[in-house]
């Protein structure tokens, strides 16, 4: 065997070492028991965890269902504030949330939803009808059309699932390497060769998106308006020249933050200054 197949073999050992460190994390992060499961989680305290996953969230849908959305709302955040969460807990907790007028708080949590389950239309359509009923219209600067269409890819998928599959491609890899190096054949080599190159690609890309995914869930930058009507400043002091003003749901982006402040962006490139507890990163 020549060095050229040592190093093959090498490299992809290394990458597979990386990817598997990946996958644990991701798994790690987004692993947290989803709110239908719960009847799994052993209870601590007997009397409290009987009431606190099942019947909780059964008695929540009923409450919510007859229009007590307020009882509702509580029963959501009781499951919530267990550490528990899942794209339909975040959703329900969206849906009361805007049926009792806290568009904020709303916009928040289906975007929390559409984090988990990006391919979920009906999170996606109540979404874009909440964002509908913001007072702020802002024009969007138009994104370099691979830009978009790399967004649009990336979000097809969750984190875990692009974990899975950046696996798969990394397993299909290291077997067609095997091939390219153990093959007698030319022809088997060849195909080993480049199933291999296309493989390892395919998993560079599926890696990274997994990563961007994580990322965006774990360290967001994204956050939304809580406040009726919040002034953004020029500079982080609250006797600042305002530069304009921002309503309860529309979404800014985060740059730098300090003392209680956070340089904030929005979609039409304006940029400055807003109080940290005027927002929510979702």
């Amino acid at each position: 065997m020549d060095m050229k197949r040592y190093i093959i073999l090498l490299t992809m050992l290394l990458s597979a070492s990386f990817a598997w460190a990946q996958g644990d994390e991701v798994t790690a992060v987004e692993g947290v028991a989803a709110v239908e499961d719960v009847a799994a989680v052993e209870a601590t305290e007997p009397t409290q965890t009987a009431l606190s996953l099942d019947a909780l969230w059964g008695r929540a849908n009923d409450y919510y269902a007859a229009g007590e959305y307020d009882v509702a709302l509580a029963d959501y955040e009781a499951i919530l504030n267990q550490g528990k969460y899942s794209a339909a807990l975040y959703y329900n907790l969206a849906n009361t949330y805007f049926k009792l007028d806290q568009l904020g708080k709303a916009i928040l949590y289906y975007n929390r939803a559409l984090r988990l389950s990006p391919t979920d239309e009906d999170i996606r359509h109540n979404l874009e009808y909440a964002e509908q009923m913001t007072k702020d219209s802002i024009e969007e600067i138009p994104e370099f059309v691979l830009t978009t269409w790399m967004k649009a890819i990336r979000g097809v998928c969750s984190a875990t699932a692009w974990t899975i599959i950046s696996l798969v491609m990394l397993v299909l890899a290291l077997s067609m390497a095997l091939v390219y190096l153990l093959a007698h054949r030319l022809s088997l080599r060849k195909t080993g060769f480049y199933v291999m190159v296309t493989a390892g690609l395919l998993f560079i890309v599926t890696t990274l998106f997994a990563l961007s995914e994580r990322k965006m869930v774990v360290d967001s930058r994204e956050a939304i308006v809580m406040n009726s009507a919040v002034s953004i400043k020029s500079s982080p002091d609250r006797a600042a020249v305002e530069l304009f003003v921002l309503h309860e749901g529309t979404k800014v982006y985060i740059g730098s933050e300090m003392a209680g402040w956070a340089e904030v962006r929005i979609a039409d490139g304006r940029k400055g200054w807003i109080e940290s507890n005027r927002i929510e990163k979702i």
